[in-house]
């Protein structure tokens, strides 16, 4: 198996029985939500580790072949967006490196959440819907589905019954809210556990829905 990728870790409490495992967005890195988890007040009596991986650096098509930290190369930015799938397969493989690494050390999948943020939310849908693990919940974050007519029924997947919360900003000018409402329709219309807010905001994180996400966390790894 090929080397992990490099992530920043922070952990809770000793000896941790749980983690997320986080994926930024497109030219960023894993320290853009380290600073959150303070704000996420989780339960004290929680112990987590949160895994902030690191993108691969390459071009990225729509930023004129600029390279940054990114999961996969983007062609165009319409409603379709034609993407890369082999990056996406590859990104895919690494998460799931990360998941088993997690369960080595110890932590069972149902107790491993996976989350992302505009394109690292599009891998942690694929990742998923992919991984022979079911997983704790799937965060989704500003973010979109890629391979629609892929998705497999819930019946037909690891995760058919993990909760989904996908969260959006109404006024997201980079992922326009209607990605997110199409994913949350085909995810349910599929049979999956999916739940959806949206608050007003621009492609981002606001006050409120830190708040939302750290009941979500708590409830989900009570």
């Amino acid at each position: 198996m090929s080397e992990l990728l490099p992530s920043v870790l922070v952990e809770t409490n000793n000896e941790p029985d749980a983690a997320v495992i986080w994926l930024h967005g497109l030219g960023s890195d894993g320290h853009d939500f380290e600073s959150l988890v303070p704000a996420l007040s989780l339960s004290p009596e929680l112990s987590v580790r949160f895994v902030f991986p690191h993108a691969p650096q390459r071009p990225v098509t729509v930023n004129g072949g600029m390279v940054m930290r990114a999961w996969y190369d983007i062609y165009e930015m319409t409603l379709d967006r034609k993407v890369d799938m082999a990056n996406i397969d590859e990104s895919c493989e690494q998460v799931e490196a990360l998941i088993q690494d997690q369960i080595e050390k110890g932590i069972a999948p149902n107790r491993i959440v996976l989350a992302g943020f505009s394109q690292g939310g599009v891998i942690a849908y694929q990742s998923a819907l992919r991984t022979p693990h079911a997983l704790a919940g799937v965060m989704a974050l500003s973010t979109y589905l890629v391979g629609g007519d892929k998705v497999p029924e819930a019946s037909d997947c690891k995760n058919g019954l993990t909760p989904i919360l996908i969260h959006h900003g109404s006024q997201d000018p980079v992922v326009v809210p209607v990605l997110a409402t199409q994913a949350r329709d085909l995810l349910q219309s599929k049979g999956f556990a999916v739940s959806y807010q949206s608050y007003d905001m621009p492609h981002a994180v606001c006050p409120e829905q830190v708040k939302d996400i750290s009941d979500w966390l708590n409830a989900r790894l009570a």
